[in-house]
């Protein structure tokens, strides 16, 4: 059994496809590309696939984890092409490597978001921001299945700053934008949360709902403050593996050299 690990985006209005939506097209993208999947066990076997910590709906993001199993060696490249024709526009695959290594999802301890907040000043934005983290705790509540939920905002945002409008956006309006990063904990911080907090604690409402995307995710260095890749370790993995011949003499000798 070989393992492949992808990296997919949600783009454009695919950000509004929900986790579920997707592993309908995914699965149907693995039918397309024949690709040769590992299946479970069971009455009803289903494809070997491990999804880990999907963005919330309606958000945007260029990094979504999965693994998939395979009974056939395939080419990572290659299948990444193949499974990135069969996907809609907007649901890209772009990244593939062998799992050399375990715990993908244990290397998932931090998120990378971008919010654009059309309709507030760049200084407003950059008041609320200073309120956010001088506060020890940030009280927020979230609507769950079970009622309202209250919990600190604050404990797992490792940074939180405003930064300038790439030179592409449209001069139509103010507009700020917020690079966050978030630790993953138990209960989850949303960006949707750290808005809610930036609203409690310096009054900051956008005028219309926040575009966020989420920009990467990985392995959280404290020393940097820095989100690492997750899939660099495969990849470290694959280039330190020892060549398959045993040497020159095995790799060079003529067929039937051996007997006598």
């Amino acid at each position: 059994m070989q393992r492949i690990r992808l990296r997919y985006t949600k783009r454009g209005r695919l950000r509004f496809t929900s986790h579920r939506d997707f592993q309908r097209a995914f699965e149907r993208a693995l039918r397309r590309a024949e690709v040769p999947m590992a299946y479970s066990a069971g009455f009803t076997p289903h494809p070997k696939v491990s999804y880990a910590n999907a963005a919330p709906t309606g958000t945007g993001s260029e990094a979504e984890y999965l693994e998939i199993a395979l009974t056939a060696h395939r080419d990572p490249v290659t299948l990444r092409e193949l499974l990135d024709a069969s996907l809609p526009d907007g649901l890209d695959v772009v990244d593939a490597v062998e799992a050399r290594t375990s715990g993908l999802a244990d290397r998932l301890t931090a998120s990378v978001w971008e919010l654009r907040l059309d309709g507030v000043e760049p200084a407003d934005a950059e008041r609320a921001v200073a309120a956010f983290l001088a506060a020890d705790a940030v009280e927020v509540q979230r609507r769950t299945k079970n009622g309202l939920r209250s919990f600190d905002a604050r404990a797992a945002v490792a940074g939180l700053e405003a930064v300038p409008a790439a030179g592409d956006r449209p001069a139509d309006g103010p507009c700020a934008i917020l690079r966050l990063v978030v630790r993953h904990v138990t209960p989850a911080v949303r960006p949707d949360d750290v808005l809610s907090g930036l609203r409690a604690v310096a009054d900051l409402a956008p005028p219309v709902p926040a575009a966020v995307t989420r920009l990467a995710q990985g392995l959280f260095d404290e020393e940097s403050g820095t989100v690492t890749d997750p899939l660099a370790p495969d990849r470290e993995a694959v280039t330190a593996a020892p060549p398959k011949a045993a040497g020159p003499a095995v790799a060079t000798a003529p067929e039937g050299a051996g007997s006598a």
